[in-house]
């Protein structure tokens, strides 16, 4: 089993695809923000730098979150594999992570860049409508994933909410966020020779995909 990284723009696809990997072949999913958040309530000195950082707005040194991923990776769970979901974010924590690799004798794995067109991610988002109850998702425009009655919850029956923040002008900056951040990582892969492209527009197409390339 091989591990994988994904990088993807937002709304491509990369939670569920984590998710449909991680059950399919029992491997973690490891999120670097799960991994702080986890750290933060601890009592100890990096508990209380990484509560220091974030209340004041300021984003964690990537030493501490290194050290946390160094130490996530090392145990029993992750010796057939992991997904790395959201991190690394550009080339030098690429670099630092493939130091990490080699102190743990673990081979980088492959890369997935996930991809769909602008206008289909523009679509999953501003549409997105979910329940505040029992967390089902639903999408307002695509007709095969509106809920039966309108506003409602098809499971519980609760009112469904759109987050504020699911709107054009925020896609838009968060995806030019993602294209000029991430194009140096994706260029840093493409010449390592470990990436691989897969279009994410339809969700099973894509999961069939990257299950023959963790096949392979």
């Amino acid at each position: 089993m091989k591990s994988l990284i994904f990088i993807a723009p937002p709304a491509a696809g990369k939670g569920t695809q984590s998710e449909i990997i991680s059950k399919k072949y029992n491997i973690p999913s490891i999120s670097t923000g799960d991994l702080l958040r986890d750290a933060r309530n601890q009592d100890n000195e990096i508990g209380r730098i990484i509560r220091e950082k974030q209340d004041k707005g300021l984003l964690v040194d990537d030493e501490i979150v290194l050290n946390l991923l160094k130490n996530r990776l090392n145990e029993s769970d992750c010796a057939n594999g992991y997904i790395l979901d959201g991190f690394p974010r550009n080339t030098s924590q690429a670099i630092a992570y493939e130091k990490i690799l080699n102190e743990l004798n673990k081979e980088l794995g492959i890369v997935i860049l996930l991809e769909a067109p602008k206008e289909l991610l523009m679509k999953r988002i501003t549409g997105r409508i979910s329940c505040p109850k029992c967390k089902a998702v639903y999408n307002s425009l695509f007709d095969h994933m509106k809920p039966v009655k309108e506003g409602i919850c098809n499971n519980c029956g609760t009112s469904l909410v759109r987050r504020s923040d699911d709107n054009e002008e925020t896609f838009n900056q968060r995806f030019q966020t993602y294209i000029d951040k991430t194009e140096p990582l994706i260029n840093y892969y493409k010449e390592k020779g470990n990436l691989y492209k897969v279009d994410s527009t339809d969700k099973d197409i894509a999961t069939i995909m990257i299950e023959g390339l963790l096949n392979d």
